[in-house]
């Protein structure tokens, strides 16, 4: 059993990381806490897509010292999307952090309960 954990440790910690994040995601009001569980989450989803993706013994797919034999080399796919998605998610960060500064401007406050029922007063 402890075995298992040993083998499986940066796919449990992601896990756990994601559980982390999606619990800030779901249970903070404070936007800017939302944004961190959010980039919790993330990164929790790019070491899952990295732990996965690494074979132990392989090396990066560049081919060098004329070795042409694909069981050398680990899977790029996973690596690709792990940088895709780091760029992504930086970019959706700074939206939602220039969204959420216009609702602090607008509302001064970051509470999304208080937000929502000062933008419904507006609606009236």
């Amino acid at each position: 059993m402890i075995q298992v954990f040993r083998d499986h440790l940066p796919q449990i910690i992601a896990v756990i990381l994601f559980g982390i994040g999606f619990t800030t995601l779901l249970v903070k009001r404070n936007l800017i806490k939302k944004i961190i569980g959010f980039n919790i989450m993330d990164t929790a989803i790019y070491l899952f897509l990295t732990s996965v993706g690494y074979i132990e013994g392989r090396v990066a797919p560049i081919m060098v010292d004329g070795i042409t034999d694909a069981s050398h080399y680990i899977n790029p796919i996973p690596s690709g999307l792990v940088l895709t998605g780091i760029v992504v998610s930086v970019s959706v960060s700074a939206l939602m952090l220039s969204l959420t500064i216009r609702l602090y401007r607008r509302y001064h406050t970051l509470d999304i309960d208080k937000i929502t029922l000062l933008m419904k007063g507006e609606d009236d």
